[in-house]
């Protein structure tokens, strides 16, 4: 009996080490009972998502939506992909959050608080495409490393907040800025509070777009913790590693702003093409910014079936990073030849349009369709992979769905 309890006390005390607390009551604690703190949590429930998405990391969080979940034309919550580098904050003190905008180039170091934010600016709504730099990664051959991203790391929300361009000039601008950068209040994986997971950033004219937001609403509500609440700031068009979530300094900087993950092959690509799995210098690679057009077939899901001589409709979006998308066509015979579809003008700059078509099969079968977009200045996705890179970034070949006539 002695021994017992002593192992007992002896795996309570073990136990509360972990958790960083006494477990109270801990002796009636039932025999073989788990702990919550110890078992393993439900990100569906945590971040409230669809259980259809997908779960790639948990350390940090990385979770992507499927195409056919993603058919919204405004991205909710529940089909929002998850990408963090770090931490997600414990605790969110909202009463003494504050936005600091200091640098080298700022004329004048100036702190606000949220509500002199929301009272001190005008509020712009913006609907903004963010799309992860490394959506489409699992394709690549050679392997490129990171989270082997699919089609679904990609999300068109309404966004409500001031204009970064506001702030920034609000405490003045010095002549030679060049870049900003953010910084968070996110934690490095290592627990360490002197590393910051991710410090990115945009040149001074991305920074100054109208649409470049210090947002504090996700789609008429308060930003969901884990896509940064209480402040995020939100750069579409751009990889969305851009918008840095729990933001609470913005630098204005004199030089290219050199953070963490700003740095080395992070979010950037060769600036000449290189052939698969070849060695690339730091120098020689080049900052990622508006991101390559693209579209998504979310409906039908991919594996549908259809009776011969019916007509199946399919729609999605498409998106141009800093362009707009001009036109849109689908195949259903592995890109041998294409057919036009209409496609929408986009609610706002920087949002994804939205396209549908009507396809009739000449016979029963297997079949693929495929969709193209094409942006404004004539450039059009690649039917098959773009030029490898290190880092997985920017596939932007044709979406593809099957279909089965009966």
């Amino acid at each position: 009996m002695k021994r017992r309890n002593f192992v007992k006390k002896a795996i309570l005390t073990s136990m509360a080490t972990v958790i960083g607390a006494d477990i109270v009551f801990g002796n009636w604690m039932p025999k073989g009972y788990q702990p919550l703190a110890f078992q393993d949590p439900d990100p569906y429930k945590m971040f409230d998502k669809d259980r259809g998405m997908e779960v790639l990391n948990d350390k940090p969080w990385n979770i992507e939506a499927k195409a056919h979940l993603l058919d919204d034309k405004i991205t909710p919550n529940k089909y929002m992909f998850i990408r963090n580098n770090g931490l997600i904050p414990k605790t969110i003190d909202v009463k003494n959050w504050t936005l600091t905008i200091d640098g080298e180039s700022v004329k004048q170091q100036k702190t606000y608080a949220l509500a002199d934010l929301k009272s001190k600016f005008p509020e712009y709504t913006y609907q903004l495409t963010l799309e992860c730099g490394g959506n489409g990664r699992s394709e690549f051959d050679p392997p490129a490393k990171g989270n082997q991203w699919t089609v679904g790391a990609v999300s068109c929300a309404q966004w409500t907040g001031v204009r970064l361009r506001d702030i920034l000039e609000d405490a003045g601008i010095k002549d030679n800025a060049v870049y900003i950068g953010y910084h968070a209040s996110d934690t490095h994986l290592s627990g360490d509070p002197k590393k910051e997971p991710i410090s990115r950033g945009a040149p001074m004219a991305k920074a100054l777009q109208d649409e470049t937001l210090i947002a504090y609403k996700m789609n008429g509500e308060d930003i969901p913790l884990v896509h940064g609440y209480p402040l995020r700031l939100v750069a579409g068009g751009w990889p969305a590693s851009v918008s840095g979530k729990w933001v609470n300094r913005i630098s204005i900087r004199n030089k290219v702003h050199d953070g963490t993950k700003m740095t080395g092959t992070a979010y950037r690509i060769p600036c000449e093409p290189v052939a698969p799995d070849a060695k690339v210098k730091d120098e020689d690679m080049c900052i990622i910014e508006s991101m390559p057009v693209k579209s998504l077939i979310t409906y039908p899901k991919s594996g549908a079936m259809i009776d011969l001589g019916k007509k199946l409709n399919i729609r999605g979006h498409a998106w141009a990073g800093e362009l707009e998308v001009s036109k849109m066509e689908y195949s259903i015979d592995f890109g041998a030849t294409w057919k036009e579809c209409p496609v929408e003008k986009p609610v706002n700059r920087l949002a994804w349009q939205h396209f549908s078509a009507s396809i009739d099969f000449p016979k029963r079968g297997y079949y693929e369709i495929w969709g193209r977009a094409t942006d404004s200045k004539g450039m059009s996705q690649p039917m098959i992979l773009p030029g490898w890179n290190p880092k997985g970034y920017l596939n932007n070949a044709c979406h593809r769905i099957a279909i089965k006539v009966l």
